[in-house]
């Protein structure tokens, strides 16, 4: 009888979350498929047992974990393409921004993790689009940013925005995000709304300003030798499963967005939103960091979000 192949999925959220529920898809998926030949099982929050969220990128490198996900900006220093990524309002919709990444540039970023990281890419989650919290005055221009400690994602591009913004950034992980918003040692945050509430953030937090900042995706990623072990048939519908939940979670993540904003609203939190005024001066701020990054980056990855 075949030795039964043991699968491990990961997170860093509540077993609620847009991302732990795609995780069930998949789950679901190979069991229906596989049954006793498969053992699945998740791991919803690493935070849960003392690790950084972070840390989920060497659980599954290291194969303690088979399967997870991160923002593209945790893997920014190991794969300096995905800065590109984190450029600020480099998409204004959300179909934009799924094209390109689904298309020819998530095709090219899979790539260059590949060849950096021990993973296979399977797909990209969404988190969307962010936007800016604090707990000290209404942000309506970059003037109001000023001074300001503001916790970013691990990613120097992210960093640079809100230095042209007039912000202190933090790169730090979540865990260390979350406590210091507690403590009041950070005044602020950026994040789309369902992360906000998530983690509790707006109970802390009172002004709320809408500004599409940044679009991030989650790679999914699987440990590359238990992966490329496995028989073809699993590789190929594991590869099916994670199409199937991305498209599912994708829909989730758009009424967990609306959800969150309504949370946000009954703690009695201020939501700005910009004018088109208001939002080309944020754009208009952070625009030698687009000019930077065709040097850096080169036209070419410009040109796949175009053709996308």
């Amino acid at each position: 009888m075949a030795e039964t192949i043991n699968i491990r999925m990961g997170g860093y959220g509540p077993p609620t979350t847009s991302f732990s529920r795609a995780l069930v898809v998949i789950g679901d998926a190979l069991q229906a498929q596989f049954g006793d030949r498969l053992s699945v099982k998740y791991v919803w929050n690493i935070m849960d047992f003392g690790y950084r969220a972070e840390d989920i990128l060497w659980l599954v490198e290291d194969g303690v974990l088979t399967l997870g996900y991160q923002s593209s900006s945790y893997l920014t220093d190991r794969v300096t393409e995905l800065g590109f990524v984190d450029l600020p309002f480099l998409f204004d919709r959300r179909d934009a921004a799924r094209a390109a990444i689904d298309g020819e540039l998530g095709r090219f970023l899979a790539a260059k993790i590949e060849q950096r990281v021990n993973y296979r890419i399977l797909g990209y989650f969404e988190n969307g689009f962010r936007h800016i919290s604090n707990r000290l005055r209404r942000v309506s221009a970059p003037s109001d940013l000023a001074g300001m400690r503001i916790r970013v994602l691990p990613s120097e591009v992210q960093a640079r925005t809100f230095e042209l913004l007039g912000a202190d950034p933090v790169r730090c992980d979540l865990t260390e995000a979350i406590a210091g918003i507690k403590a009041g040692t950070i005044d602020a945050q950026e994040n789309p709304f369902a992360n906000t509430v998530t983690y509790g953030v707006h109970k802390f937090h009172h002004f709320h300003t809408i500004t599409n900042h940044f679009y991030i995706s989650r790679p999914i990623f699987v440990h590359r030798p238990t992966f490329d072990a496995w028989p073809q048939d699993l590789r190929r519908a594991m590869r099916e499963a994670v199409k199937r939940a991305v498209a599912c979670q994708r829909d989730l993540a758009i009424e967990e967005d609306h959800q969150a904003r309504v949370a946000i609203e009954k703690a009695g939190c201020e939501i700005t939103a910009l004018t088109a005024a208001q939002h080309a001066a944020f754009a208009e701020a952070v625009a030698p960091l687009l000019d930077e990054a065709r040097s850096i980056f080169g036209h070419d990855m410009f040109g796949m979000i175009a053709n996308a």
